[in-house]
């Protein structure tokens, strides 16, 4: 989530992360990147976190919704699962 937080700030950036706590973790920015700060990224990774989960949670719905469209026309829950497993 650390290198999804910096290309959040910036997406061009070009960054090798070893570690996954920001805390303890090393970033080597590279290629002229400019460095962002540990205390940028930290407050960047919440909001990372919560997309993905937004994420998530819409790839459930549409799942859900076409499951939903497909038993509209009649298929039943076999014929879906056999559809889409």
């Amino acid at each position: 989530m650390i290198v999804e937080a910096i290309k959040k700030i910036n997406p061009n950036a070009e960054v090798v992360v070893r570690g996954n706590n920001i805390d303890t973790c090393k970033i080597e920015f590279l290629n002229g990147t400019p460095e962002i700060s540990k205390a940028d990224i930290k407050t960047m990774m919440p909001i990372v976190e919560q997309e993905l989960k937004d994420a998530e949670q819409a790839a459930i719905d549409k799942k859900a919704s076409g499951k939903q469209k497909l038993k509209d026309l009649g298929l039943d829950d076999a014929e879906i699962n056999a559809l889409i497993g």
